[in-house]
């Protein structure tokens, strides 16, 4: 228990250094700046895992043995880092539809870094929750893998054919049921979520698009948890793995959302990320991979459908200078004539 206490205390001031120091003034992400975040949170990470090491080495408030039986150090550390691999690559599917969100609302961009930074806070509270409630299941009935198995493959076979576009936040459950009972502006005023006027309390369109993202990103952890749970049953990597992606997803935001439509085949590497975490649920009873090759394969996809992306668009601006050089050949071979 002392543990867990630490580690959200840890977490909980990284969260308040973030919003209450660094990020005080409300102000336009620079993608220098969001880079110099992505950056510091990737560092954190990957620093967190040499306490994995060490914690499940010696043991420490009896990590590792929740299972009733000792977890390598080594073993650990790779769980760990391939959960967090895991995550990360899946929050880049969820930045596509916050983007959409914030244009949706017309949110200014100095602001969105506001409404983010709660859409994170809501995100560690609901995952915990789903987090605890999916260990609880596992420990207790061992069929529950193949039910999150056959939820992650039908995760991949629903994104084949997703079209972010979709998204309609006017048929959000939650800001319909909350707009029953509480008052909509439509205006922004400044970094508010809610503001009064006549003595009445309205809430902003900054206020709703929280809501929208804190939902949406509900409905992704549906794919993403289980992902994570092919990996490890472990509750502290589990969770501490996924916090540390959810953390980092800010920064990350504001460096991938100019440049994402570049990487046009990213999702088809998201999608054989699912089915091979789902085919591993599936399999978890009778064929056990090694830690090493679920980090190498999950990787292999990630960084294969960045390159694969790179080389078309490439191939296509050699293609589209060619084109344009046939043009001219033919206009001057025509003005000749």
């Amino acid at each position: 228990m002392l543990l867990w206490i630490g580690f959200i205390l840890f977490i909980g001031i990284l969260l308040a250094l973030d919003l209450g120091v660094f990020n005080r003034q409300a102000h336009v992400i620079s993608t220098k700046e969001a880079l110099g975040w992505t950056s510091l949170w990737v560092t954190i990470s990957l620093l967190f895992s040499f306490f994995v090491f060490f914690a499940y080495r010696d043991q420490w408030f009896g990590l590792g043995m929740e299972m009733g039986h000792s977890l390598p150090p080594q073993t650990a550390v790779l769980k760990y880092l391939t959960g967090y691999l895991v995550e990360q690559s899946l929050s880049i599917d969820n930045i596509f539809v916050i983007a959409i969100i914030f244009s949706y609302f017309h949110i200014p961009r100095q602001y969105q870094h506001r409404v983010l930074f709660w859409g994170i806070v809501g995100a560690v509270i609901f995952r915990g929750i789903m987090i605890g409630a999916g260990v609880f299941l596992i420990q207790r009935f061992s069929f529950i893998t193949y039910i999150f198995g056959i939820i992650l493959l039908y995760s991949a076979y629903k994104m084949l054919g997703s079209e972010h576009e979709k998204v309609d936040p006017n048929k959000n459950p939650v800001v319909n049921f909350f707009k029953r009972f509480f008052p909509v502006i439509r205006t922004i005023h400044k970094e508010h979520f809610f503001i009064k006027r006549m003595g009445k309390t309205f809430a902003t369109p900054l206020f709703i698009a929280l809501l929208v993202v804190e939902t949406t990103d509900i409905m992704f952890a549906f794919d993403s948890i289980p992902a994570i749970f092919a990996i490890t049953t472990d509750p502290f990597l589990v969770f501490s793995s996924n916090i540390f992606a959810i953390l980092g997803l800010r920064s990350l935001f504001f460096v991938l959302v100019s440049i994402l439509n570049r990487f046009k085949y990213l999702q088809y590497s998201l999608v054989f990320i699912l089915a091979f975490v789902g085919v591993k649920m599936l399999l978890i009873h009778f064929v056990h991979l090694p830690e090493w090759l679920s980090f190498v394969v999950i990787l292999g996809f990630l960084a294969g459908g960045i390159l694969f992306s790179l080389f078309r668009e490439s191939q296509e601006k050699v293609l589209g200078a060619n084109s344009d050089s046939n043009r001219d050949s033919l206009f001057h071979s025509s003005k000749h004539q």
